[in-house]
Parts: C-alpha cells; structure tokens; sequence
C-alpha cells in the first residue's frame, strides 16, 4: 500500500543508496536484527550501545519534538526563514537538526509544512537526510495533529475522516479502526510516523471549551473500545498512535491553551470516568501518551499540572496502569503549563516526573539548554535521560525509521487521497449524522416539493477538511443532489441586518436549512433560527459543531448534529436531508434542557430515523 525504500520517484530527491549507508553507518548495522514496525521488539541491547556512544547534547535533543516554518528542510521561503531566526535561532529545518539534534520534528498548517502531500513527502525526506548525515545520525520522528474532523493539519488531497464525536454518534468499532487504518497509511506516505491522536478524553461537560466534539462521547466505555480501535488501525498501518490527554480533559470549562484547568474529580471517579479510555490505550499496545495541562487535586494535592506531576505520571501511569512507553507533553507553549514555573524549569519537571519527549517548547535554546544544566549540575541524571532516550529509540525502531527511513512520490500516489479511501470516509460519514427533531416527518425533504432551498448560517474558521464556509459548501452538495440552493452566510453571531437579509430570501424559497454553530441562550443565532421559523418555511438546523445547540432551538421542526463542518460530514448531512441516505447516527453525549439543566432532554443513545 505504502512504499518506504530509498529509491528517487517524481520529484522526490533521494539520496543513493550508498549516502544513506553511509550516512548512517553504525546505527543500521546495529539495528540490523530490528523486525518490521510493530512485528517485534527491537534488540534493547544494541539501543543502549547507540545510547552509550552520544554525547550528552545529542542525549538531550533526542528529548524535543520541535515546531519548524517551511515547506522545505533546506530552502523555505523567506518569511518562513525570518520567523524561524525569530523564534528558534536557525533560519531552516537542517539547521534545526544539526544544532540541537532533536528527535522529533512536529508539522503544522500555520507553520506551512503542510501544502500537499507531495510536499509533505519532500519535507519529511529532507529532515530525515539532514538528520541522518549527523555523525551518530538518527531518524527524527516526524509527527502532527491528525485528529479529523475539526483537528487536522494535513488537508485535501489527503482523506478527511469525520471527527471523533462523529464517530462516537456511528458507534463502530470497525469503522473507527478502518478510519486509523487509512488515515496512519497516507501519514505513513508523507513520511509522517507518530499522530497525535485518538482523543481519549471522555467529554462530559457540555461547556468544555477545548475538547467537545474532539472527544468520542460521554460514556467511558464507548469511548474505551473507539479509542482502542482507533489505536489498532493506525499502528496497524504503522504511525504510532497517541492517546490524549493523560489524565483526562473531558470535565473542564477552562481551555488549557489560555489557561489552568482543575479537575475536580474524585479519585473514585477518575477511576470510573477518565481512567478506562486510557486502560484501554495500553492493552491495545498505544505507543505514546499525551500528557494534560491541568490541576487534578485528587491525583496530586501539590498544585502541580499533570504534565509535571510525579505522582501522576509515574506513580498512576507507570506504576498503577503498567505503561512503559513513550510519555509525550502537551506543547510546551500552552499557558496550562506555564502558569506555575517558568519556560527554563517546565522541561526540566517534566522529566523528573516521567517524560519522555518534551513538545515545543517556546523557546527551544533555553529549554535545551535547562535541561543540559540540570545534568551537568545533578538535578537531572544522564541515566534518566537514557531511560527515555531508549523508549523513543525503541519507538523509531520499531516503526522500521532506522531501515527506512524516506518515503516516494510513487508511495503519495498510490496511498493518499485515493478514490477507496475517499469513498470509505464518506461511507463512514454517512453513518454519523443523527436526526434529533423531525416534526410532522418532514425530513426527508421532497425536492419536487421543495426545489428551491436557502442555506444560511454560521462561518466559523475552516479546518483542514474544508473547501469553503459551510453554507456555501452545504449549498453544493444539495445542488449537486437536484436542489436548486442558494448560500447565504449569515456568521457565528449575526448582526440585525444579517438576519433581516436571511429572513428576507427565506420568504423566496420553498424550505431553509440553517448551519449553527455553539447556540447560546443570548445568540444572535437562536435569534436569527426563531426568525426563519416565523416566515412560515419549513427551516432544518443542523448543528456543525456541539450537538448541545438543539436544546436552544425548541422552535425548529427538524434539526442534525453533523459534529463538525468538513466537507466529509456536510456532504453526508446533505444527503441525510435529500432522503438518499437514512439517518443512524446516535447522540454519543447527554443534551439537556436549556431551561433546567438537571433536566436530560436527550440521553445518549438517542437519535431518530425514517
């Protein structure tokens, strides 16, 4: 399916066979014995004879997966050089690797490593050949945020699967290992190795600003067997799965990017709730565990956030869940992590507690630096680096980076985007979408009897997975099913006008659908649907993003959950409203009353169809 030797295809610059031997001189001969990714454990004595032979600063890069700007290794553009002088004192991705040797390397859209997948492929070969010329060189484990759904750093061509409260509503096992499978295979081909995903947070606070519909659901053992599928499908396809975010994100209204969250949970209930999704992670042999920037008093009464927490992190996830892999942070530059001790301390706590990569840190010369001081002057033992050095080693050999460490054009080809994987994830799209209302059965919506449609609503941010504003792209879906549909985007918190406008072209269609997005009691949005319904027009909301927002909408006649607006869930909600497809998703969450929250409106499980 994948093609990861070392010969040149298209316009992927190999270098011979003969360079990467020699590149790597030492290293492969001494990982020979290393099986296929995932087929066998690799020779922990020939790791630690690697490990004996670097130096303490090539000991301590190993230890940071570090942020880059640039499309390419060696020549990116130069506002992309500017920035990277800015912020990390190099000006490319080779200059990265060569003055702090860091083992692992994390793509983002905004940092523009991820344009297309050919490109993607390039960039990754490029780091590999600057890190693999190194004396001592070592593959870097390339990794990044491929969530899905409303997460996902690498967009079209690439197959764009529904998120995962989707398929928490699609309830399938196999559809949530066929998504890793796919998925971890077209990574795999852009030379992408380690995804920082499945979420294993079980999300049971609707105001939770940061997780919501990134989470598989609210009941911990639904949300246990999707991650554990998850996890099987993409190391399958060998990537190293992630589950995040240890010890459990899900019961927070407080975003650990701006802020500290607490947990208030009971150790009795961490057990119950939070802990299963993880116990599951490692049966299933997860690779890596991400770490969470927040408080869990009953876990750790220090004030610590967990990412630094000894007792956390080696007493609960060492010690008690038995996990002896690799421990990732949360970035580095997330203000949950940052508020207790400063940007030189956190890397060196992190490792005292039990972690073994240390992710993005804000300023990579002072992190690396700390953490190089803290050995020289006992804070930090050289022996407690090897120990993570070895499992991030034990990582990369196992993934097959040591033997085969390039990928090809011809593997992009053959693997991304392609016309299988495109129609699996729509197929699986198709089984999410959940009908909450449908009053007086009027979806599905005859088209001879409601030819002309008005789509109106909310714009949020487009993800990855997305071609255009939702109204616009739920417009042409409908269109291309024989509707005549019109877009109109009306915003997350539509002005007077806005709504005046929307009000004025529903009166000249047959029937309107509203995208929303997140509805409060004071919306404008709640507002601008309550105001379509009075027109007399049959109006269809479909929520794309919390599926909370039908409780603020008592009004409409019909309403979806669709979990997220990538074309993937838009094009599947499409076809739920034209009648092509039945509705089957359930709700993966508790929706309750907007007027007496003590009040369950909708249990999990709910969910309607015709």
């Amino acid at each position: 399916m994948h093609d990861t030797g070392t010969g040149s295809t298209g316009n992927t610059a190999q270098p011979s066979r003969r360079t990467v031997l020699a590149a790597t001189a030492g290293v492969t001969a001494a990982l020979a014995a290393a099986g296929p990714a995932h087929a066998a454990a690799p020779d922990d004595s020939r790791l630690r004879a690697l490990i004996s032979r670097m130096t303490l600063q090539e000991k301590v890069g190993q230890l940071f997966v570090m942020r880059v700007y640039g499309h390419s290794a060696t020549a990116p553009d130069q506002a992309d050089i500017d920035a990277n002088l800015r912020e990390i004192g190099v000006r490319t991705a080779a200059e990265l690797v060569a003055k702090y040797r860091v083992g692992g390397i994390i793509y983002f859209t905004w940092a523009h490593n991820t344009r297309d997948p050919h490109q993607i492929a390039d960039l990754s070969n490029g780091i590999q050949r600057a890190s693999l010329g190194l004396p001592r060189g070592l593959p870097v484990l390339i990794s990044t945020d491929q969530e899905h759904g409303i997460v996902a750093r690498v967009g079209k061509p690439a197959t764009l699967f529904p998120g995962a409260m989707a398929v928490g509503a699609g309830g399938s096992r196999s559809d949530a290992r066929a998504l890793g499978r796919i998925a971890g295979a077209e990574l795999r081909a852009m030379g992408i190795r380690q995804d920082y995903s499945p979420v294993a947070d079980v999300n049971v606070n609707p105001a939770n600003p940061v997780i919501g519909v990134r989470s598989f659901g609210a009941d911990p053992r639904a949300v246990s067997a999707l991650v554990a599928a998850e996890v099987a499908g993409y190391q399958g396809s060998g990537v190293a799965a992630t589950a995040k975010h240890f010890p459990g994100h899900g019961d927070t209204n407080v975003d650990s990017h701006t802020g500290f969250p607490t947990i208030t949970h009971s150790r009795e209930l961490w057990e119950k709730l939070d802990a299963p999704p993880f116990r599951a992670a490692i049966a299933a042999g997860i690779d890596s565990i991400m770490t969470a920037h927040l408080m869990v008093p009953a876990l750790d009464d220090s004030g610590d956030p967990a990412t630094l927490s000894r007792p956390i992190l080696t007493g609960i996830l060492r010690e008690q869940l038995g996990y002896d892999g690799v421990v990732v942070t949360d970035s580095l530059g997330m203000e949950g992590v940052r508020t207790k001790y400063g940007d030189a301390r956190v890397p060196v706590l992190a490792l005292k507690a039990g972690v073994d990569q240390l992710l993005n840190p804000p300023d990579l010369d002072l992190a690396w630096n700390a953490v190089l001081t803290a050995v020289r002057e006992g804070e930090l033992t050289e022996a407690r680096l090897d120990e993570s050095i070895l499992r991030v080693l034990r990582l990369k050999s196992g993934l097959g980076l040591f033997r085969s460490p390039y990928v090809s054009q011809g593997g992009v080809d053959r693997t991304v985007g392609t016309r299988s994987h495109l129609a699996a994830a729509g197929r699986i799209a198709e089984r999410t979408t959940t009908l909450l209302v449908n009053e007086g059965r009027l979806l599905p919506l005859p088209r001879r009897r409601y030819p002309k449609v008005l789509v109106v609503g909310a714009d949020p941010a487009s993800p990855s997975g997305t071609t255009g504003p939702p109204t616009g792209v739920l417009a042409g879906a409908l269109g291309e099913l024989g509707f005549t549909a019109t877009a109109l985007s009306t915003g997350t918190a539509p002005s007077a006008v806005a709504v005046a406008k929307a009000v004025a072209a529903a009166r000249d269609a047959d029937a309107v659908v509203a995208a929303t997005y997140n509805v409060t009691a004071s919306s404008s949005q709640k507002a601008l649907v309550e105001q379509l319904v009075a027109t007399g027009r049959p109006v269809v909301a479909v929520a794309i993003r919390n599926p909370y927002d039908v409780a603020q909408l008592p009004s409409v006649p019909a309403c979806l959950a669709a979990y997220s607006w990538t074309d993937v869930e838009l094009r599947a909600v499409a076809r739920v409203i034209a009648g092509r497809v039945k509705p089957r998703g359930k709700l993966p969450v508790v929706v309750r009353r907007a007027d007496d929250p003590e009040q369950v409106l909708y249990p999990i499980g709910y969910g309607l169809s015709y």
